[in-house]
């Protein structure tokens, strides 16, 4: 090799080309990077992974993860934001974070269930006291608090259950004894309950949902108001080494501009679903927070602007597990799966109480997500497979 006649490797490898800087488009660049090169050893050295102002490694972030942190921070009215490869992994950073051995966790009795198998797990394998509540305790939680208690986790509206706590007197009891609260925000996807405004210190969603919006990509975001917080949460997600690829980042910056126009839309095709299910002599009970016999509704009524596309209902108790099996295998639009917030409609039956330690209600529940299909179809969907009882 020369300088002035490289060998084909090189001139591939180095080509001296540069685009012009001043391309203008709506949708967001994808940078992808493990290696972030320097401009020189002094710029090298000068750089911290835990500022946002500038780049060290494609773990810690490119220009379009950076993006994406700075928008999910906006909509839920934070400072700072941390992308996890899953909703699930968004709740580990937070413990991992902010728990050692010795301390004391408490988790809601309705919290999603991989979040309550990662507390057993903590409890077994880390020294970690954890202990389910009653999810709609209120301010009585205060009774729960021990002097290691560091951490409260709340959910709202529970999982599955959909219970709707009061958020407000949780945080202000927690706080009172200098425990963090960190809310499970992904139901109403920031945008329906401001996590800050109730007093949580913590906003955790899985922007599986939702944000994403189209059933193709998993990742989870943490989001604070709170610097010291947010330093410690960037500490554990560097020694986890929780990265993201920015070609899901990119998916979910595309999607955010009609993310209230969908969520708006799951909205009021949920209400009908429900409100007709309501009328059925084979529902015992919907389990939607925006109706009046919901647990907690006074609270959702009060904290929250608008509702998912996601409620449960409890079939009346005279039907046998075998029958409401049927029903959702007789469904046809409405197919079999987990997670939701995508476009299309699904159903899963749940043996919730063998989920929970303080259900007393009675009857099969079976969780619909109400996505973006033609409502009668849908409405009509369920009406064959509720014949097939």
């Amino acid at each position: 090799m020369t300088t002035n006649n490289p060998g084909i490797n090189t001139n591939i490898i180095h080509h001296s080309y540069q685009a012009p800087t001043d391309f203008g488009g709506f949708p967001s660049a994808i940078h992808h990077a493990s290696t972030v090169v320097f401009k020189d050893v002094a710029n090298m050295r000068q750089r911290t992974w835990l500022s946002k102002q500038a780049y060290t490694y494609g773990l810690h972030g490119t220009p379009t993860s950076f993006t994406l942190e700075a928008q999910i921070a906006s909509i839920e009215g934070g400072n700072h934001c941390v992308l996890t490869p899953s909703g699930l992994a968004a709740i580990s950073l937070v413990n991992m974070a902010l728990l050692k051995s010795g301390d004391d966790l408490l988790v809601p009795d309705n919290a999603y269930g991989p979040n309550a198998e990662l507390g057993h797990w903590m409890r077994e394998h880390f020294g970690i006291s954890v202990r389910f509540y009653p999810p709609m305790i209120g301010g009585d939680i205060v009774d729960w608090i021990q002097e290691n208690t560091k951490l409260i986790w709340v959910e709202a509206p529970g999982s599955v259950s959909m219970e709707v706590p009061d958020i407000g007197a949780i945080c202000q009891a927690a706080h009172q004894r200098g425990v963090l609260v960190a809310l499970d925000n992904t139901w109403s996807a920031g945008l329906a309950l401001k996590a800050f405004e109730q007093g949580a210190d913590i906003s955790m969603q899985a922007l599986t949902k939702y944000q994403s919006g189209g059933s193709d990509v998993l990742m989870g975001a943490v989001i604070t108001k709170d610097e010291a917080l947010y330093h410690r949460l960037m500490t554990a997600h560097m020694r986890l080494g929780f990265g993201v690829g920015m070609d899901d980042v990119y998916l979910i910056l595309r999607n955010l501009s009609s993310l209230k126009l969908r969520f708006d839309a799951h909205d009021k095709a949920a209400r009908t679903v429900a409100t007709w299910l309501k009328a059925r002599p084979e529902i015992a009970k919907v389990l939607h927070p925006a109706f009046e016999d919901c647990p907690g509704h006074a609270n959702w009524k009060r904290d929250f602007t608008g509702a998912a596309g996601l409620f449960s209902v409890l079939f009346d108790a005279k039907y046998t597990e075998e029958q409401t099996d049927r029903f959702v295998n007789s469904l046809k639009l409405f197919k079999i799966g987990f997670s939701w917030g995508g476009s299309h409609s699904l159903c899963v039956p749940y043996r919730i109480e063998k989920m929970r330690n303080y259900w007393t209600e009675q009857g099969i529940l079976v969780r619909f997500n109400i996505g973006l299909e033609d409502v009668d179809d849908l409405i009509a969907d369920i009406a064959q497979a509720l014949d097939a009882l």
